[in-house]
């Protein structure tokens, strides 16, 4: 590998061969616990020297061994995991930590613990508001899981270990920042799909190996000579995952996607997490109020009891602004995996917020397979029509 393509050939290698590295580790005594979602508190898993290892679909798997756990209606990329999961593509494994992101999750979970044999299996139950006794619910969760993590490793989960490694997660999510900067030129330095591939590879490596790479990454793309050439569609793409680069293709053959607003984007890394004097605290206030989610109910007042449509917008889409403006995104693409109701639901309000910023918007349903791709491919082409 020549050091010119160090960092973006490094995350592409890793995103098409994504368990190699957890293997590596797990031979070398390592323990690796898989995790479904970005609400899972990653930081303490690496404060004891477990190794986080994101569980994904593939959407050129077909589904065969999830029909018998779990209906066809039912969320295609949780059943695509899971599907995963049973045919032994996560057989290095030492156990998986899930959380209640979304009913489809939640029932996976359990489906996922009693079909498979994990030496460790844990749910977090998460809070659907941000009111503050959500968060005390939330934080008292995360010291279940503590005890839990404390038992299967047999080490204390102190202080000191526990700050250290949200500094490095801290540190992680100020890099992916800076690698997103880097998409507001125009042309951008680097492509969506560019970025799908290293946000994905991250998720298949220890913290500071991934900060490694991000820093690696960031250095070659602000010098190269190659990047992505200039079209006049800058997308900003809002969904509740997009972490395959064939589904990112179909969006740049004919546009710049600058902003992944989605779980296999910059959602998990817009903010950081606070350090208090308990670190649980700060986790649970990250983990609950700063990540953006459709699962999760924002009230523009605390309590209201009568809804101003217009500021219950901006509680819930009002981040989204700022992103619009600078990085002078002129189209946006809300992408719906199907059956995601908590996603679904929030369509006719996101699509009324775009309008309300003069944002010409169009809404896409998908089933994450490959036979979705082609139909994909008409309906953005036919937006970026109007656009144009």
């Amino acid at each position: 590998m020549s050091d010119k393509n160090k960092g973006l050939s490094k995350a592409q290698e890793i995103y098409l061969n994504r368990s190699q590295r957890a293997r590596e580790l797990k031979a070398a005594g390592k323990k690796i616990i898989g995790y479904p979602c970005v609400y899972v508190p990653l930081e303490m898993l690496t404060a004891l020297d477990l190794v986080p290892y994101q569980t994904c679909g593939d959407i050129k798997e077909p589904v065969t061994e999830a029909d018998r756990a779990l209906p066809h209606s039912f969320c295609p990329i949780m059943r695509n995991c899971l599907d995963c999961a049973l045919k032994g593509k996560n057989d290095f494994l030492d156990g998986m930590a899930t959380i209640h992101s979304s009913d489809p999750q939640e029932k996976t979970a359990r489906v996922w613990e009693s079909y498979t044999n994990y030496p460790y299996f844990h749910f977090i139950d998460m809070p659907i508001t941000v009111r503050p006794e959500a968060l005390e619910y939330f934080k008292s969760q995360l010291n279940d899981f503590r005890k839990t993590l404390e038992a299967f490793t047999e080490k204390k989960l102190s202080t000191d270990k526990l700050e250290a490694a949200i500094k490095s997660h801290n540190q992680q999510r100020a890099l992916v920042r800076e690698l997103y900067e880097l998409t507001k030129p125009s042309p951008p330095l680097i492509s969506g799909t560019e970025i799908v591939q290293v946000v994905k590879a991250l998720t298949s490596l220890p913290v500071v190996e991934g900060n490694d790479l991000l820093t690696e990454t960031i250095s070659e793309v602000k010098n190269r000579t190659d990047g992505p050439e200039k079209k006049s569609a800058r997308l900003l793409i809002w969904s509740s995952t997009l972490d395959d680069t064939d589904i990112m293709q179909v969006f740049e053959a004919k546009a710049n996607v600058v902003m992944n607003e989605s779980c296999g984007g910059i959602r998990a890394y817009r903010g950081g997490v606070k350090f208090t004097a308990d670190p649980l605290e700060g986790l649970a206030d990250y983990y609950l109020n700063e990540i953006t989610c459709a699962r999760t109910f924002r009230q523009a007042t605390l309590g209201e009891t009568r809804k101003d449509y217009a500021r219950d917008l901006q509680s819930r889409f009002g981040y989204l602004k700022g992103i619009i403006k600078e990085w002078k995104i002129n189209g946006a693409v809300m992408l719906l995996v199907r059956y995601c109701d908590p996603f679904a639901f929030e369509m006719p309000s996101l699509k009324d917020y775009f309008n309300s910023l003069g944002v010409p918007s169009t809404y896409i349903e998908y089933d994450y397979t490959t036979g979705a791709l082609a139909p994909l491919r008409t309906r953005v082409e036919a937006f970026l029509e109007t656009i144009s």
